[in-house]
């Protein structure tokens, strides 16, 4: 079973991964810290955890897509 996450959680991370495309990548803590860059004191740790883990999960899901095409295109 998967987590489903809020839209505004999913909008958030898409707007700063388009934003800011080198700085994320696939390991959560590095992406936590990035994160913190980002965000005000104000938000809970909760929320920054849930984008964190959804930039990380969006980071494998393109990676993972970019391989597919790839492969099928027979270049990988």
């Amino acid at each position: 079973m998967g987590s489903i996450r809020p839209s505004n959680i999913k909008r958030i991370s898409v707007e700063l991964i388009e934003k800011n495309k080198d700085l994320f990548d696939m390991n959560f803590l590095h992406n936590k810290e990035v994160l913190r860059q980002f965000i005000d004191k104000s938000v809970t740790k909760k929320t920054v955890n849930s984008l964190a883990g959804y930039i990380t999960r969006y980071n494998i899901k393109m990676r993972s897509k970019e391989k597919n095409e790839l492969e099928q295109l027979g270049l990988a």
